[in-house]
C-alpha cells in the first residue's frame, strides 16, 4: 500500500525534528521475540527439564505479576524480572544465575534475529543530510535499549535518546515526551512522531508534544479512527523518503 494521508495540512512542511519509537517501528518485534522465547524455552527444557507448556504458562503468569506490581515503569518490561519470577513459580525458588542466563539468551537471540525495516536507515540518512534532528522515545530500561541501538548501528543516527527508565514513566505518560522536548529545545517548525502503537505513540505524541503523527503499518498493527488515527500511515520507509523529498 502507498502512504495513506489522513491530514494533508499536517504534512505540507518538512519536520523540524522527528521523534521515533523503537520496538516494532524500526524493526519487526514479534518474529524476533518469538525466536528469542523459543531459544530460552529450549534452554529451560534442556537444562532443567521444564516442559514447553509449563514454561509458557509460568512465564505468562510471571509477566502478569511483574506488570501488575510495576505498572507504568521501565522495570515492568524487564525480562530479567520475568525469568526470575518464572523460575520461582515452577518451584525452583530464587535462581539468580539461571535468571541472568535466560535473560542473556533472550536478548542475544532477539538482537541477532531482528530484521530492521527496509529503508529505515536510508530515511534516517535523509534526515541527517537535511539537518533535521532525531530523537528516540522508547519504553524499557536504558541498558537494553542502548544495547539495541548500538548493536543495530543506530547510535550514529540519533541526536538524543529518551528511555522510560530515564523519564520515570512509560509512554503514554507525558514524562518521556516532556523530557524529549526539553532535550531538543526550540525547533521552530513541525514535530513528527513515528511509531506503531495508536495509544502510546500516536495519541500520546499528539497530546503531549503537539506532534504530527505517522504510524508504521505492518502485520499486527491496526490503524484506528478518532483520536487514535494518525495524520498518516505508511508501510515502507521509502514512502517517507518520497514524502520528505516532496516537501518544502
Amino acid at each position: 500500500m502507498a502512504l495513506t494521508v489522513f491530514n494533508p495540512d499536517g504534512l505540507k512542511q518538512r519536520p523540524a525534528c522527528v521523534l521515533f519509537d523503537t520496538d516494532n517501528t524500526l524493526y519487526a518485534y514479534d518474529p524476533a521475540h518469538e525466536q528469542a522465547m523459543e531459544a530460552t524455552r529450549q534452554k529451560a527444557e534442556r537444562q532443567l527439564g521444564i516442559a514447553p507448556r509449563t514454561f509458557d504458562d509460568a512465564f505468562a503468569e510471571a509477566r502478569r505479576q511483574v506488570k501488575a506490581r510495576l505498572h507504568g515503569t521501565a522495570s515492568s518490561h524487564s525480562r530479567l524480572l520475568y525469568f526470575h519470577r518464572m523460575l520461582e513459580l515452577v518451584g525452583l525458588r530464587t535462581q539468580v544465575l539461571l535468571a541472568l542466563d535466560f535473560e542473556q539468551t533472550y536478548w542475544r537471540t532477539l538482537l541477532t534475529a531482528a530484521q530492521i525495516f527496509d529503508g529505515a536507515k536510508e530515511f534516517l540518512d535523509d534526515l541527517r543530510q537535511l539537518g533535521i534532528p532525531t530523537v528516540i522515545i522508547t519504553d524499557l530500561t536504558s541498558q537494553i535499549q542502548f544495547r539495541k541501538i548500538v548493536y543495530w548501528g543506530f547510535d550514529s543516527y540519533f541526536d538524543y535518546v529518551v528511555t522510560s527508565e530515564e523519564a520515570g514513566q512509560d509512554k503514554p505518560h507525558a514524562a518521556p515526551f516532556e523530557l524529549a522536548l526539553e532535550k531538543i529545545g526550540k525547533v521552530g517548525g513541525p514535530l513528527w512522531m513515528i511509531g506503531d502503537n495508536p495509544v502510546t505513540d500516536i495519541r500520546a505524541a499528539r497530546i503531549h508534544a503537539g506532534a504530527v503523527t505517522l504510524q508504521k503499518r505492518h502485520e499486527g498493527v491496526q490503524v484506528l479512527d478518532g483520536e487514535l488515527r494518525p495524520d498518516a500511515a505508511f508501510d515502507h520507509f521509502a514512502e517517507l523518503r518520497r514524502l520528505l523529498s516532496s516537501q518544502a
